[in-house]
């Protein structure tokens, strides 16, 4: 079936009739834009339409399949080719919609494929004590390390607690005293290396001259420790601490994952800040003999 000589037929039967195109599309309900197709070959009109069309521009459903006005001696002969042509037209757009419904399908289940194998896969990693690829369920899985993490804790305390009862004292009998709570214990590419990711309490006590207990300073912080380990014994490489101000929430985001982030976020609504201020206190007292 010829478009472009179907639509070079209805132009010309339009414009022996005296018509515009907006004027035929007027009487069959349709846009001036749908006439222009057909009548440019770029498309034939719906079947619905076909009769309508017909009796608008006074020819036969044989004479428009066609593209001409048919002679008596050409109508048996063009009506067995109009209706091969039909049914074959028929048979094209009946494959087209069955190739647009199954990309309809895929397009909708292939992102649900894809996620389900994202979920085995991670799955599969964590039964094997993998560190997950995708988070598909919206937060992260570590794999358990084969450490003591009480050595890791008192590790990291006593590097805080040490470092400030160096550089910090103001009196004689002044001590620090650190407590922790530590969020993630991950092994790093390196062997026998951890990065821990921990919130660190630290205050300092001392006794005035009639031995009264007095607070001295103190802070609290979200810290990231570099710890090694040399056979049993762990010691912190490096300590990292985001920056006050303005540089706080861009070090944050540097520094620590996203869960553990969301997790410091609410130190002092989950009563971490509270705990480790208890332990703080208990050493103090067992330090300094109170009951």
């Amino acid at each position: 079936m010829d478009s472009k000589k179907i639509g070079s037929f209805i132009a010309k039967r339009r414009k022996a009739l005296g018509m515009t195109q907006l004027e035929l599309a007027n009487k069959l309900n349709i846009t001036d834009r749908a006439i222009s197709k057909w009548e440019n070959g770029r498309g034939l009109p719906d079947i619905s339409l076909i009769k309508p069309l017909c009796d608008q521009l006074d020819i036969t459903v044989n004479d428009l399949l066609s593209g001409e006005k048919l002679q008596e001696s050409q109508i048996e002969a063009k009506s067995e080719e109009n209706i091969i042509n039909t049914l074959q037209l028929s048979n094209k757009k009946q494959k087209s919609y069955k190739k647009i419904i199954v990309a309809a399908i895929l397009l909708t289940f292939l992102p649900i494929i894809i996620l389900f194998s994202f979920f085995c896969i991670d799955i599969y990693r964590m039964k094997n004590n993998q560190s997950v690829f995708f988070s598909t369920w919206g937060y992260s899985y570590v794999p358990p390390i084969d450490l003591n993490s009480e050595k890791i804790e008192i590790a990291v305390e006593k590097f805080v607690t040490d470092i400030n009862d160096l550089d910090y004292t103001h009196y004689d009998n002044e001590k620090y005293f650190s407590a922790s709570h530590i969020y993630l214990i991950e092994e790093t590419k390196a062997k026998q290396e951890y990065n821990v990711y921990a919130w660190i309490l630290c205050k300092s006590y001392y006794t005035d001259e009639n031995g009264v207990v007095k607070e001295g300073s103190g802070f609290s912080c979200p810290y990231k420790f570099i710890v090694k380990r040399n056979d049993e014994i762990y010691s912190v490489a490096d300590a990292i601490t985001p920056r006050d101000g303005s540089y706080y929430p861009k070090d944050m985001k540097r520094i620590f994952p996203y869960y553990v982030r969301l997790e410091m976020d609410e130190v002092h609504e989950t009563g971490t800040y509270e705990r480790v201020e208890l332990e703080i206190t208990e050493r103090v007292n067992e330090y300094f003999n109170i009951s």
